[in-house]
Formats: structure tokens, sequence, C-alpha cells
């Protein structure tokens, strides 16, 4: 992955940090818990690019969709990086487990 990403994880986690009026543990629960939010907002802008809300019709684009897949995939990074100092090597090491798992699927199909 990009070093850059990791950067801005980074910052957004100490800028995160030096203005959370919450306890650590509470802090990370609360960074957790916002991939929630995040997801929530993927599965409004669907249903607005979609337009099947009848009352509201077609209020999102696929791109603003795009844009809110981008926000849940920053929002897992900074709670990564807040459970853990070494967050890039954890995501690396799961990402190749994840590419051997499904190598190991592929051939045995």
């Amino acid at each position: 992955m990009d070093s850059r990403i990791w950067e801005s994880v980074d910052h957004v986690v100490a800028w995160l940090d030096e203005e959370s009026p919450l306890p650590p543990q509470e802090e990370r629960l609360a960074r957790i818990l916002k991939l929630s939010e995040e997801v929530g907002e993927v599965s409004a802008a669907v249903i607005g690019a979609t337009g099947q809300n009848p009352r509201k019709g077609v209020t999102h684009t696929w791109e603003d969709v795009q844009h809110e897949l981008c926000d849940v995939v920053f929002s897992a990074l900074v709670a990564l990086r807040t459970l853990t100092p070494d967050a890039a090597q954890v995501f690396a090491d799961r990402l190749a487990y994840v590419e051997n798992r499904s190598a190991a699927s592929r051939r045995e199909a």
C-alpha cells in the first residue's frame, strides 16, 4: 500500500488524538463505531443513486457511492492505526493471508 496513505492516516490519528475530549479507551471504541456510520452513508448513497426512495427519487450518484466507500476504507485504517502502531504491517499481513486464501480457492475450483 502506498506509504502516503499511512502518512495521511497517521496525521489524522494524531489530530483526532489531540482534539478528542474522550479518554483513550472510549476514543478507540468511537473510532471503531465510526465504521458503522460510514457504512450507513454508503447504503444511503446506493439508495439515493438507484432512486429506491420514491419520496426522494434519485438523490446521489455512483460517484457519491465511490466517495462513501473511500470514507469507509479510510475510517477502517484510522481505527486500525488507533489499535496498533503497526497498522501498516497488520494490514499487509492480512492482505497476504486473504490473497493466499483466495489463490488456494481458485486452485481447488
